[in-house]
């Protein structure tokens, strides 16, 4: 199997090392528009195989998208980040762009790919890959959820002073400050979470996962991308290797949880055809409120981009 990874940066390199390292696929491509980026960082990349064992090969292109062809799973990280001075609108018309001009190359060279959109206001570039790919939209889905999940396992496994691998949970909603952890839904090896941590220090925990980009930025004065490269590469694990698992990934909801026509964060189950099925949880009133909070604000951004789109 062949995966191209788009964006050579923090993100996109940690995830195509990441799946090099799985030894999961025949071929890794890291595609960058800046010159040699990509060569380099996959040339060197190459050269730990002999180190840590693994047979993957791994070729950087500069925005040559033909060695892109025939890929199996494309991986979409490219973008830029909000920078002072810089509107919501700026950012979204300026990564609109970009995550359209790549997912019209990949769908030109690789029209059976499965597409993973990692980059940034990540709900409303994974519809705008939808709306630009026009395939079904189980092949197209947002990455964030894992990560959201994996910060929040991390911060209770930090409380708990326990492992974070006996960590079970799943969260809904957007990439951001409105998305919404479940408590209800988090267990500890099968224990609910509840009975594990008093309620004010796991409220505490939920805000802090909200905000878990946020307290990376200002510790780094960037974006993370260690986890969120992890994150994706997990996701292309689940694919190459049919495993049915069940991950929170950004889906496009038709009805499912009374929302429609709306790319949000849900938990589904992943395998080779990609998202296979959506699931749909049985939310108290409290929680519906919150993902229903959630959905109005990303739906907002979209209409963002709708708009854009129209003008154009």
């Amino acid at each position: 199997m062949k995966v191209t990874v788009v964006g050579a940066g923090l993100v996109g390199a940690t995830c195509a090392d990441s799946i090099a390292h799985k030894d999961i696929v025949k071929e890794v491509v890291l595609l960058d528009v800046k010159q040699n980026v990509a060569e380099g960082k996959a040339l060197d990349m190459w050269q730990m195989s002999p180190v840590d064992q693994f047979d993957t090969r791994i070729h950087g292109s500069t925005n040559d998208y033909t060695k892109t062809a025939g890929s199996d799973i494309v991986v979409i990280t490219a973008g830029v980040p909000r920078k002072p001075g810089m509107s919501r609108d700026d950012l979204i018309s300026i990564n609109a762009d970009i995550v359209k001009s790549s997912t019209e190359n990949i769908i030109k060279h690789s029209p059976d790919a499965i597409i993973i959109i990692v980059s940034n206001p990540l709900d409303v570039m994974t519809y705008c890959a939808y709306l630009t790919a026009k395939v079904d939209s189980s092949r197209v889905f947002g990455m964030a959820g894992i990560l959201d999940t994996a910060r929040y396992g991390a911060f209770l496994a930090e409380a708990l002073d326990c492992s974070p691998k006996d960590i079970q949970s799943i969260l809904m909603g957007g990439h951001g400050d409105t998305m919404v952890p479940l408590p209800r839904y988090t267990t500890v090896s099968g224990i609910p979470v509840t009975e594990l941590i008093e309620k004010a220090k796991l409220d505490a925990i939920v805000e802090r996962t909200k905000k878990g980009g946020t307290e990376i930025v200002n510790l780094l004065g960037t974006s993370a991308w260690y986890a969120p490269g992890v994150a994706a590469a997990q996701m292309v694990e689940a694919i190459v290797k049919d495993q049915k698992r069940i991950f929170p990934c950004c889906a496009w909801l038709q009805g499912e949880y009374g929302l429609k026509d709306i790319y949000l964060g849900a938990p589904v189950k992943l395998g080779k055809k990609g998202i296979e099925q959506i699931i749909e949880l049985k939310l108290n009133d409290e929680e519906m409120q919150l993902v229903n909070a959630s959905a109005k604000a990303v739906r907002e951004v979209m209409d963002v981009l709708d708009k854009m789109n129209a003008a154009k």
